[in-house]
């Protein structure tokens, strides 16, 4: 079947594109991007004025759950809201039971995916087996098996060493290390920003230098190695300082942020009567300075990639005391009206940086098909309705998981479609009605 979308705005940073286009599909792939092409028995679909027209949106950050925690997240209900949210394509982490650390896993998850049909997924293996810190994983037949990178997400690499030879390792299979950064005996037992808010709840603090000694520690390393080291849900101003002084001598790291973090402070925790759980996440939420550094950090370029870390956990877990309910919020449904209106409208970043850091650069860090509306290239395409007006609602969310601090925020920008292979695999019929895009 062959699609020709007719006269449409297209924004591709990594072909130089914004304006109006002809998007010509066939057999799951992008055939031409030109202006002025006849249908020759495509089928046309041109989108209301005002729509653009993405290369499928990544997030590279993401954590499904399946297998082992099953009543958090499925990957079958987690790729639902990933198309939902307009993301093509997810990288999740290996933080699963039992932990993504052998080629068994990896298969399993890709079945999984595949059996769902939604979003493309790339799994990420662990830096240690079982992710204890102890033992490197066989990291060639993780990648051999279909992992893009290899992380201990939920923990940080333990030791330097144990860091210098996963990136020695990982070099050797093209991929990075990606780290969930934190100095554990800074961290100790702290379930919250350690500042004047934690102070007054009388919450155990986590300081941001925790993360960024960490973040030193892996740029060192990665200097000394050549490896690619990315910087998991960077959250502090110490941590961008030292992300900039990297990049300024050339070694290879990138970084990510994610919306909780450039749009929320700690301040959130004492809202509403205080400790709302859905305000604990790792990194926790930071004083304002943090939170301006990450948007200074989003619009200078410093920071490569927007990722949600999306982590759902069951109501039950999260309606516990907040220093025993579990750190973490969903974010594949969340990402795109809040960085619409957050950022884009705000004057913030323009639309293009911010397919770049949504696309674009996701699919570079990790060396993943697509990230682009190329001649050849995938045909997984994202549609926005910059203008459409959309408020939050956590009842209708196609994740597992409720847990948002987000729930009632009305904001403009909205995902109208979403295209992966060439299938439309959601609409969102509040904006385009339910007419087929590519007869999915």
């Amino acid at each position: 079947m062959k699609l020709l979308l007719k006269s449409v705005h297209v924004v591709d940073p990594a072909a130089g594109r914004n304006g109006e286009f002809d998007v010509l599909i066939a057999d799951g792939r992008v055939v031409r991007v030109d202006r002025n092409q006849p249908a020759d028995g495509a089928t046309v679909v041109e989108l209301p004025r005002g729509f653009v027209v993405t290369p499928g949106l990544i997030d590279i950050h993401v954590h499904l759950r399946e297998p082992g925690q099953e009543h958090k997240e499925t990957i079958a209900t987690g790729t639902a809201a990933a198309v939902a949210g307009g993301f093509t394509a997810v990288a999740c982490m290996p933080n699963t039971t039992p932990v993504n650390d052998s080629a068994s896993v990896t298969e399993f998850i890709l079945k999984r995916a595949a059996d769902a049909g939604l979003a493309r997924v790339y799994p990420i293996g662990a830096v240690s087996v079982g992710s204890k810190g102890e033992q490197l994983t066989e990291i060639g037949d993780l990648v051999k098996a279909g992992c893009v990178a290899i992380t201990d997400d939920g923990l940080p690499v333990q030791t330097a060493l144990l860091m210098r030879r996963a990136l020695e390792y990982a070099s050797m299979f093209g991929i990075p290390v990606i780290d969930h950064c934190e100095d554990p005996s800074l961290k100790g037992d702290g379930v919250a920003h350690e500042g004047a808010v934690a102070s007054m709840l009388g919450l155990k603090g986590i300081p941001g230098a925790a993360e960024a000694i960490m973040v030193e520690r892996d740029i060192s390393v990665a200097e000394l190695t050549g490896g690619r080291v990315h910087v998991a849900h960077m959250s502090a101003r110490q941590s961008l300082r030292a992300l900039r002084e990297g990049k300024s001598r050339g070694v290879a790291v990138t970084a990510e942020v994610c919306p909780h973090h450039f749009l929320l402070t700690d301040e959130a925790l004492a809202t509403g009567g205080g400790y709302d759980t859905n305000c604990k996440m790792n990194p926790p939420l930071r004083e304002e300075a943090d939170r301006a550094a990450m948007i200074e950090g989003l619009r200078d370029g410093s920071i490569d990639v927007i990722a949600t870390d999306h982590a759902p956990h069951h109501a039950d877990e999260k309606a516990l005391e907040f220093d025993r309910a579990p750190f973490g919020i969903v974010g594949l449904e969340t990402a795109v009206p809040l960085c619409l209106d957050r950022l884009v409208h705000a004057g913030i970043v323009s639309l293009t940086r911010l397919v770049e850091l949504l696309s674009t650069n996701p699919a570079r860090a990790l060396n993943l098909p697509g990230g682009t509306i190329a001649e050849g290239a995938p045909a997984d395409l994202t549609i926005l309705a910059p203008d459409a007006e959309v408020t939050i609602r956590k009842e209708t969310f196609r994740s597992k998981g409720r847990n948002t601090p987000f729930d009632g925020w009305t904001l403009r920008g909205a995902v109208a479609a979403t295209i992966v292979g060439g299938r439309d695999v959601y609409v969102n019929e509040d904006v385009l009605g339910r007419a087929s895009l590519a007869g999915a």
